[in-house]
């Protein structure tokens, strides 16, 4: 079942050690078939080491295993409430990548200091709030996606404009049009998240780039005259 799917989201899992996104288990990714109402998504607790690509985990989404003989990533929940909530949505990481994780443990939105955020995010990469004791208590992975959702619905956000959020004490989500996608988009919070440390060590009161030049940066590769690349390629600059 989904053996491409499987494929492409354990490729996408091998990638996190690679990027230097990932300590021992701590990361995560899956990818979704909308037509087929399934996704699949890495094992919990599984070396990387020792994955393959038959050990991926299909779900539905209705939360029930599809398939698979070991148990799915303890973030399985938050993974389906954000397919649930965000259509648009092909693939989602977690990671614990520390730069991210430590603008996540200050509360702090990621600012949009210069261009380089702005090739991809519309915007800051927004801080989710804490959960109360009875969120967590009573479904702490469920409600860390609706909080997600949340902060998304609230800001006026485009999951799409905005790949990426982090979670108050918690760590990043990212997401893209599918696994590999978002894993290029976890790799480039967590480069932004210490642009932005190290702007503000030299600086602490810089503020963020100009409106102008943001919007320029992100709808040169993004809007609807977009310029940026080769086309049916990839490019740098």
């Amino acid at each position: 079942m989904l053996e491409e799917l499987k494929r492409k989201v354990y490729e996408a899992n091998m990638e996190l050690p690679r990027r230097n996104l990932v300590t021992y288990t701590w990361g995560n990714v899956s990818g979704i078939d909308r037509n087929a109402g399934l996704f699949v998504i890495k094992p919990s607790g599984v070396a990387y080491e020792d994955l393959k690509p038959k050990d991926m985990v299909v779900m539905d989404l209705a939360g029930n295993q599809a398939e698979g003989k070991l148990h799915p990533s303890s973030d399985t929940k938050t993974h389906l409430v954000l397919y649930n909530t965000f259509p648009e949505l092909g693939g989602i990481v977690h990671t614990h990548s520390p730069y991210a994780v430590s603008w996540a443990q200050a509360g702090r939105d990621i600012p949009a200091y210069g261009t380089t955020h702005a090739d991809y995010f519309y915007g800051p990469i927004p801080c989710a709030r804490s959960l109360t004791a009875e969120e967590i208590e009573e479904d702490y992975e469920a409600n860390t996606g609706k909080i997600i959702a949340e902060t998304f619905r609230q800001r006026g956000m485009d999951p799409v404009h905005v790949p990426a959020v982090i979670c108050r004490s918690h760590g990043p989500f990212a997401w893209g049009k599918d696994p590999a996608q978002a894993v290029y988009h976890a790799v480039v919070v967590e480069e932004v998240a210490r642009m932005a440390l190290f702007t503000e060590q030299i600086d602490s009161h810089a503020g963020p780039a100009s409106p102008w030049i943001l919007e320029k940066h992100f709808q040169r590769k993004h809007g609807p005259n977009a310029y940026y690349g080769q086309a049916g390629g990839a490019s740098s600059c």
